[in-house]
């Protein structure tokens, strides 16, 4: 077996433009060893030293890949709460039960954060879940403590909190008891139908003024949707949720993320038309983003599913970055500038319009807080 560098996604970009899929397969893995999986490679992350592709030199057969099964990591978090200071998010702080996403979205824009962790941001990302068993135990101690100051806590930004694996460990939902019994507000961001589990706690939330909810439809077709989120909850359970979400008085979002150029972007009107009949409360949209390694992660996913297609969607994200892949400034990275950006901003606040979805959702409450108790050994002085 002879191995060599993987070749640049210049080179492989010309020639997905020969419409030779055979060529094309030879520097992806197997499709039948990543099904039900978004990346096409298994490529290490920016912070390794060496990069290695195994091929058959004809001396003998390459090795067969198995399947890529989910592994579970076992994690203990030393804090849980996430802070952070960007000006252009609405929120200040986060929490995020799970490392890695078994949704298997390419274009996720958390993928690079499994390069620090030496596994690979490509399939490692949706594979290897670490689960932070801790994760309830280390809230309650932060809420708990004196400098404290409440503020909407955010679910779902970084990795989904209602991904497969919370079936079984239920972080989120144990998560969700602690902040309706202290009170806290929070928000939730996720494209699974599972969150309905959990409307026992999400209606005395709501109300209280305690609870958002957006939940995130990137197509309305099912074959495509399988393809851009292979584990993710159908488009109609999705839409399912919203309603039964909004029939609770939860406030509920829509958020068609990505925007894909020439991939999604012409089901923008479609989505929110169909969120709306469900009875949510607001409708947003995010463009593409390529950070990292996800550049070169999703280019593969437009090399297996759309090579024909891979030079138009490209060239239209870099008319939306300024000439690039990517753009990490605040205030344009969400949106995008340019033609193309401007007019589907266009299309999304007439979608909007129609459906009266321009208002604020009202400020979450803060002033309801009451710190949790901790059990110790040791007993109060008065």
């Amino acid at each position: 077996m002879a191995m060599h560098v993987a070749p640049s996604f210049e080179a492989l970009e010309k020639l997905s433009q020969t419409r030779d899929a055979d060529l094309i397969g030879r520097r992806l893995v197997d499709s039948q060893a990543n099904r039900g999986r978004g990346a096409q490679s298994n490529r290490v992350g920016r912070f390794e030293t060496q990069s290695r592709e195994a091929v058959d030199d004809g001396w003998g057969q390459v090795e067969e890949l198995k399947g890529f099964e989910t592994i579970e990591h076992v994690e203990r978090a030393r804090t849980i709460i996430t802070r952070n200071d960007s000006p252009d998010i609405g929120f200040d702080r986060s929490i995020n039960a799970y490392r890695g996403c078994e949704h298997g979205c390419s274009y996720c824009f958390a993928r690079p954060t499994h390069s620090y962790l030496g596994h690979s941001p490509g399939l490692e990302f949706e594979r290897d879940i670490y689960v932070k068993v801790n994760a309830v135990e280390q809230l309650k101690r932060e809420l708990a403590d004196k400098r404290y100051k409440p503020k909407p806590i955010a679910m779902g930004t970084n990795t989904d909190p209602y991904q497969p694996s919370e079936r079984k460990h239920k972080l989120t939902r144990e998560i969700l008891k602690v902040l309706l019994e202290t009170r806290h507000p929070a928000t939730i961001t996720t494209k699974s139908a599972l969150v309905v589990r959990d409307l026992d706690i999400l209606q005395p939330m709501a109300e209280l003024g305690l609870i958002r909810v957006g939940i995130s439809v990137t197509s309305m077709d099912h074959k495509l949707s399988r393809k851009m989120e292979p584990r993710a909850s159908s488009p109609e359970k999705r839409l399912e949720a919203l309603r039964l979400l909004s029939e609770a008085g939860v406030p509920t979002g829509v958020m068609v993320a990505p925007i894909v150029p020439a991939i999604n972007d012409m089901e923008l009107e479609r989505i929110v038309d169909a969120a709306a009949a469900q009875g949510v409360k607001s409708a947003y949209a995010i463009m593409l983003r390529l950070p990292g390694e996800v550049r070169d992660i999703f280019r593969e996913w437009l090399l297996r599913h759309y090579p024909d297609r891979v030079r138009h969607v490209m060239s239209l994200v870099r008319d939306i970055r300024g000439g690039k892949d990517n753009d990490p400034n605040f205030g344009t990275r969400f949106v995008g500038e340019g033609p193309y950006a401007v007019l589907m901003q266009q299309r999304l606040e007439k979608a909007r319009e129609r459906h009266g979805l321009t208002e604020k959702l009202p400020a979450l409450r803060t002033d309801f807080f009451v710190p949790p108790r901790l059990e110790t050994a040791q007993l109060d002085l008065f």
